[in-house]
């Protein structure tokens, strides 16, 4: 391939802006087809965003045979049926996070790539963002020393403005999300801390429905060992005030502490009683970076940026966290 053209399956709010118009920002790139089950809004979709063809049979786009590559951008319950699919067609598949309702699926996921020896890689899309690599960047130089251990804190409102609007509040279905607002937004998080610190040996929580206003937990904590002796502990709780909301990470190390937001832009260093702050832009479309280097992935000029191997990680921490 000298041009990756992709199908896109679901065409939901995140492909907005977001994910759908960067597959035709990035060089040796274009979306040439989408696809929902509602024929209206795949139609509209293509008109709105000039992709020039339009399926509400998920079949139909994938044996599309200009598409080459597939995206999956559906709520998780359907990623495991379409990703087979496509992997049984022998088109690479962008998956979006979570990977899956669960580890034991992903790995399904994995072995069904392996048998059609087709590329796989999951939106971890953090993970190719400036800021994040900083992060990596300051880490992997020792600017805190040597790292301790790692906190963070997710509380936010029953009605967040980081959830995505949808028609339907299908995060809050564990049979479709795989377990709320957790399962949304922990991905992200969780991931993060696998990309700094790599594999894990132990991990452990407690899941509850404290509000009792859905059919899925809304407090969430969970830590983690890490095999480099690093141990993580984090709390996600989805019922509290405005007043209480917060979104912080801090990693804490023999010489110092980094500071930020996952779902902000900036980084705070304290080292030695001074403090330097690093700000980032807001990107416009939060997946170009990933979306660039999954295209080059694809044309075999890049490795992958997380394989189904690393983002199985982030499943099984949060399952062991919601069991």
């Amino acid at each position: 391939m000298q041009e990756i053209k992709w199908g896109m399956i679901g065409c939901g709010d995140v492909t907005e802006v977001k994910s759908g118009p960067a597959f035709n920002k990035v060089p040796n790139s274009s979306l040439v087809a989408v696809m929902r089950r509602d024929a209206a809004k795949a139609e509209d979709y293509a008109f709105r965003h000039g992709v020039p063809k339009w399926y509400a049979d998920v079949e139909e786009l994938i044996n599309d045979p200009e598409v080459n590559a597939v995206y999956i951008a559906t709520p998780p319950a359907q990623h495991e049926a379409y990703c087979q699919l496509a992997l049984a067609a022998g088109k690479p598949v962008y998956v979006e996070k979570p990977m899956t309702l669960n580890a034991e699926s992903g790995l399904r996921m994995e072995e069904a790539s392996m048998l059609y020896n087709t590329k796989l890689t999951v939106a971890h899309y953090r993970r190719a963002q400036p800021m994040f690599l900083k992060i990596k960047a300051l880490l992997e130089v020792g600017v805190i020393g040597d790292v301790r251990f790692a906190s963070l804190q997710m509380l936010q409102p029953q009605q967040s403005d980081l959830i995505a609007n949808v028609e339907s509040n299908w995060r809050l279905d564990p049979a479709i999300s795989g377990g709320g607002l957790f399962h949304d937004l922990a991905p992200h998080q969780l991931d993060l801390m696998v990309y700094f610190f790599g594999e894990f040996d132990q991990s452990a929580g407690f899941s509850l429905n404290q509000s009792g206003r859905a059919k899925v937990d809304d407090l969430v904590t969970g830590q983690i060992l890490f095999k480099n002796g690093v141990v993580f502990t984090g709390t996600w709780c989805f019922s509290v005030s405005e007043q209480d909301k917060k979104d912080v990470c801090e990693i804490i190390g023999s010489n110092g502490r980094i500071s930020f937001p996952v779902f902000g832009n900036k980084v705070t260093l304290s080292k030695e009683g001074k403090t330097e702050v690093f700000a980032f832009e807001a990107l416009e479309h939060v997946q170009q970076p990933m979306i660039e280097k999954v295209t080059a992935y694809f044309l075999d000029q890049a490795e992958n940026p997380c394989s189904a191997e690393q983002a199985i990680l982030s499943m099984r921490l949060m399952d062991s966290f919601t069991k």
